[in-house]
């Protein structure tokens, strides 16, 4: 039996794992005490349960506890990070390199870097957003700072070539970011082997808290220094000032454990879910996959339906949650649509007839039969629509 609605925008967010609240719960009432108050045993639990997530989330990094600073999300992560590292080294030089096919959090701090006087250059994709990384190599120059590649797309599920892109980075001493937020418990992280300076992702992606997040900084062989933003306390080692969130990171502690435990079963599963739920779609006439087919995240399906308009599909789907890939916004008053899915090539007909379908955890198989079946009904429908009034 299919309880309605469905879920399937995992990749907008999670809900939060039953496990992972109850070992938030005794930090709201119980150990409540602050980590920066050092002369009690309120404080010294506290700061053992943050310190015990970081060791958790280092270790899944392949990376040191000293070198994970705790955030409110990837958004000031990224923030952090890229104007961290561009006024610190800004003596040094003033060039950025970005994909065009990232998160805002990344391209919109970079632009607003670029009107600060920063250079900025952002590398096209190929057909199925992926960067070359023979791009990144000829954008280099010896002003170049930092470049700032995703490892996996949010919107087409594309996996970045991410070791290649870091190999490059560290034989012309450039620092490497990689915005992970998508890739966490979908792809292995090894931020040495992978020679990644720097990787920030958000809890609530992967079944912990809203408002936590990560940002890996490296700390030696190169040592990343910033600039820090937010003053205070001097709290997550002077980069970001401000009473650590217990609850959160507790969770967010807790929700890595979990990715780490199940890694290679839940991938396994959102695979076989996600091809049979393409299975099925293909049957429909006039579809694309759009993405990388291989090297694309578990649980990810960006499909264009030619001649149905998304949004009307989806006003359709009522007892569905899905995220339409036209993904409109308003720039000087007129109607834009996703910015990846232009670089990938597609035309704005195309864009606002796809929708993406964000598998997780929780999906089940007849979950994916009730969509399929509905959506393929949804789109018979309204192209019969449409045939009706041609004539």
């Amino acid at each position: 039996m299919v309880h309605l609605p469905v879920y399937m925008d995992y990749h907008a967010t999670t809900p939060v794992d039953a496990r992972v609240v109850e070992a938030m719960q005794p930090f709201f009432t119980q150990h409540f005490g602050n980590t920066a108050s050092v002369q009690h045993r309120f404080g010294w639990i506290a700061k053992e349960a943050v310190e015990q997530a970081r060791k958790i989330i280092a270790d899944m990094l392949q990376a040191e506890p000293r070198e994970i600073l705790f955030t409110s999300g990837a958004t000031e992560s990224n923030n952090l990070l890229l104007k961290g590292i561009a006024e610190a080294y800004q003596s040094k030089g003033n060039h950025l390199i970005t994909s065009a096919v990232e998160h805002p959090a990344v391209l919109e701090t970079c632009r607003y870097l670029e009107r600060k006087g920063f250079v900025l250059t952002i590398l096209p994709v190929d057909s199925f957003g992926r960067v070359n990384p023979r791009d990144v190599e000829k954008a280099i120059t010896e002003k170049t700072l930092l470049v700032s590649v995703m490892s996996t797309n949010n919107e087409i599920g594309t996996i970045q070539p991410l070791e290649e892109i870091g190999a490059i980075c560290s034989a012309k001493n450039i620092f490497f970011h990689t915005d992970a937020t998508q890739g966490i418990g979908k792809i292995v992280f090894n931020v040495k082997e992978m020679n990644i300076h720097a990787l920030s992702f958000s809890s609530h992606k992967i079944y912990g808290p809203k408002g936590v997040g990560v940002l890996y900084l490296r700390n030696k062989n190169p040592k990343v220094f910033l600039e820090t933003q937010m003053h205070g306390g001097g709290h997550e080692r002077g980069f970001r000032s401000g009473t650590v969130n217990v609850p959160g990171i507790v969770g967010l502690g807790k929700a890595v454990s979990l990715v780490q435990e199940n890694f290679i079963d839940e991938n396994k599963t959102l695979s076989e879910l996600r091809n049979l739920l393409w299975e099925k779609l293909q049957k429909i006439e006039n579809v694309k996959l759009n993405g990388d087919p291989v090297r694309r995240l578990s649980n990810n399906l960006s499909v264009t339906f030619n001649g149905v308009n998304a949004d009307m599909l989806m006003a359709e789907l009522t007892d569905i949650a899905l995220s339409s890939g036209s993904a409109c916004t308003a720039e000087d008053g007129n109607a834009s649509y996703s910015h990846v899915l232009k670089a990938i090539g597609l035309s704005a007909e195309e864009a606002h007839s796809t929708l993406r379908f964000g598998l997780g955890r929780f999906t089940t198989k007849e979950e994916v039969n009730y969509v399929s079946e509905k959506i393929t009904q949804t789109v018979q429908k309204l192209r019969s629509f449409s045939k009706e009034g041609v004539r």
